[in-house]
């Protein structure tokens, strides 16, 4: 049974940076689609950032192109995402998630993931 768990959440400044960080455990995942989303107060999870099917490319939202990026090593099992230029709207609890491979369907819909860990919440002040 696997398990994902999320670090490095916090309160920052506008136009601070963050690291958050996701650490596998329980079995290996670096053949699944590895992605974050997050869930903004009284909103629906939506898609962050999120590695190609292949693992080979990166995949952003178009509201966090150029300012967040997401990279993995698989030696520790973490992945990361790294957030600069944070915005007040940016406010949310991020999650990691991995997706089985041969999954079918949208890989940014959350709805086709099969691991997620607990969140960690990211605030940024104006």
């Amino acid at each position: 049974q696997g398990q994902l768990v999320e670090s490095g959440g916090g309160l920052v400044q506008a136009g601070g940076s963050l690291r958050l960080s996701c650490a596998a455990s329980g079995r290996s995942f670096t053949t699944y689609t590895l992605g974050w989303f997050r869930q903004a107060p009284g909103k629906e999870r939506e898609f962050v950032a999120r590695f190609s099917v292949a693992g080979v490319s990166t995949l952003y939202a178009d509201s966090v192109k150029g300012r967040f990026t997401i990279s993995r090593d698989n030696a520790k099992n973490t992945v990361y995402l790294q957030m600069n230029g944070l915005k007040p709207e940016n406010t949310a609890v991020y999650y990691c998630a991995a997706r089985r491979p041969g999954h079918r369907g949208n890989a940014d819909d959350e709805r086709t993931y099969d691991y997620w860990g607990q969140g960690t919440q990211v605030t940024v002040s104006s």
